[in-house]
Order: structure tokens, then sequence, then C-alpha cells
């Protein structure tokens, strides 16, 4: 990162968010329950998903961190990945799914209730579960939501498409063919939207100067990383920012 020196909470809050190994954070204090619970859910059993979902809730939850109403808001972070999956694995285009994600996301972090997380689990499972409904649709090949999952979780690194390639063990051309038929982007324009979505996060969650969370992000420089900035939002990330400050709702 060209030796940025990223706030540490930043980071924790970023990577948190988006909870990149659910498996790490959060311990399970039934795991042939929890496989019912996403089974069910993948399969918009409704209320299969609910007793399950309550048969967990019966047992100890994993202690997350210090504060309780963090340690609660961290474990419904993880469950919130893993609903995503599971609704990804039950036909729902990933990056709907991904976005329902960020917005329960901001939910978790906006309650401050413990009564009030405990129900926005429920809500969160409801939510889901009629996602699966609605917008059920063929899914895209195993290929391209492999390539939209590892881009997601990888995306503060250099990512290129051969990297990518790489790890999914196919050739690059293969997937650059495949992925523009389905997505509608190459990979490095999804990459880049990806990026300019994700940067508003430190935008405004910080006060880094901008030019550093260009890098951060992995652009060449500031000048670049605003311009496609403002031609993916139609203002710049410093309007952006000023904006948000002012109280001025905008889709983050």
């Amino acid at each position: 990162m060209n030796n940025i020196t990223i706030p540490p909470k930043i980071i924790k809050a970023f990577i948190e968010d988006r909870v990149r190994d659910e498996q790490e954070v959060f311990v399970h204090p039934s795991y042939e329950t929890e496989q019912k619970l996403l089974l069910s859910l993948s399969n918009g059993l409704i209320e299969e998903a609910t007793i399950a979902l309550g048969t967990l809730n019966s047992q100890m939850r994993a202690t997350l961190a210090k504060d309780e109403t963090r340690s609660m808001k961290n474990s419904l972070i993880a469950i919130c990945t893993l609903f995503t999956r599971a609704i990804i694995n039950g036909g729902v285009n990933p990056e709907y799914a991904f976005s329902l994600s960020d917005v329960f996301i901001l939910k978790i972090e906006e309650e401050s209730d413990m009564d009030g997380l405990k129900e926005l689990e429920y809500e969160m499972l409801n939510s889901f579960i009629k996602t699966l409904d609605d917008k059920r649709r063929p899914t895209y090949n195993a290929i391209v939501n492999k390539s939209i999952s590892f881009i997601h979780d990888e995306i503060l690194k250099p990512l290129s498409l051969e990297y990518i390639a790489s790890y999914l063990k196919v050739h690059p051309y293969y997937l650059s063919k495949i992925f523009k038929q389905e997505v509608g982007l190459s990979i490095t324009e999804y990459i880049s939207r990806k990026r300019i979505k994700d940067s508003k996060y430190f935008l405004l969650q910080s006060d880094l100067p901008i030019s550093n969370i260009a890098i951060i992000l992995g652009f060449c420089n500031q000048s670049y990383y605003t311009k496609l900035f403002k031609e993916y939002n139609e203002i710049t990330p410093l309007q952006f920012r000023n904006k948000f400050s002012k109280g001025v709702a905008i889709d983050v």
C-alpha cells in the first residue's frame, strides 16, 4: 500500500463488515443445526429455517468481543454472511445477495439495543428467504460465482485477470469470456466498480485523505480514482463525503 498507514480500527471495521472468513470469527454451538438452517434457507423453507435458528439461539453464543452488544453485532454479521452464501447457493444473483448483505450490516451497526438486535436476526432471516423467493433465477456459471466471491473477499489486495484465473484454475481467456457474457462487465470493470463502492466506506467512516483512500483501494493515483468515482456516481469523492456529513441521503 505504498507505506500508507491505515488506522487499525478502520481496517478492522472494514474487514468485520464483510466477515471474510466466517468460520474463524464465529464459533458455532451446533454445526449440524447450522447446516440444517442454511439448507432450509437455500431451499426457501421458512418454517424449518426459523426452528433451526431458534435451536441455535437456545444455545450459548460465542463471545466475539468484550462488550456484549459488540459481540452480538459481530455474531449477526457472521450470520449475515452465512445467509448471503446460502441464498447465492439457492439461485440468487451474487451481486444482489451481497447488496442485501450490505444493507443488513448497516442495520446491525446502527442498532444499539440487545432486544432490537435479536429481533433483527429474525427480520434478516425472513428478508433473505423473501429475496430468495422473489429474486431466484438461473445462477451464474459456478466459475463466475466463485470469481465474484473471490473478488469481494480480496478487494484490498492486488487483483488481475491472471491472478483470479490462477486461483480458480482456469484459463484467463475462458474466465474473461464467460464473465463478460454472464455479468455484462469485464472483470477489470467489475473490480473497479467494486473498489469504488467500497471506497465509500472509508470516505464516510474515516478522516483519511482521499489520496490515501485511492491507494488503499488499489488505484494508481487520486486523479484516476476521482475520475472513476464521478463516472459511476456523478459526484466526486469529496462531494460525496461533504454531502453525507450534511445529512444528505446517498446510497452507499
